[in-house]
């Protein structure tokens, strides 16, 4: 199943200049997702984030790839209308760094759920296929 930008926001509460992803290009509700982001120079926050040199931070990419993950969880029909919060971010390691110019393939799958509070196991990847960042991202439905 593929969503649009407009059938994210259906989803999930994030909007302009936080919604960091574009489509959804698979959808298994409650297990996974699969988004792309496509990082241009006109984001927001390159223009104070090493504006000489522009890079993603970090942060955003976990962001990233947690509004993956929320629409996936958030997509099972007993949490339509919930939100997804962060509980925690473990493992988080970053490989390369992400440029204007870069489209990224945001991966997350749920592997523990009990009750509202869940764990998923996350990748994001650029357009040559080189894994940027990994992180396990736990979250709770509220």
């Amino acid at each position: 199943m593929k969503l649009t930008t407009k059938e994210i926001m259906e989803i999930i509460p994030h909007r302009q200049p936080f919604l960091l992803i574009d489509t959804i290009e698979e959808l298994e509700p409650g297990i996974r997702a699969v988004g792309k982001k496509c990082v241009s120079y006109n984001e927001p926050y390159f223009a104070g984030h090493f504006p000489q040199e522009p890079v993603m931070p970090g942060v955003l990419q976990v962001e990233a790839l947690a509004q993956v993950g929320a629409v996936a969880i958030l997509s099972k029909p007993e949490n339509k209308g919930k939100t997804a919060y962060f509980g925690a971010i473990n493992n988080a390691k970053f490989k390369t760094k992400v440029v204007p110019g870069d489209v990224l393939t945001l991966e997350l799958e749920i592997i523990k759920e009990k009750g509202p509070i869940g764990v998923g196991k996350a990748v994001a990847r650029n357009q040559d296929g080189k894994v940027i960042v990994m992180a396990e991202l736990t979250f709770a439905i509220g």
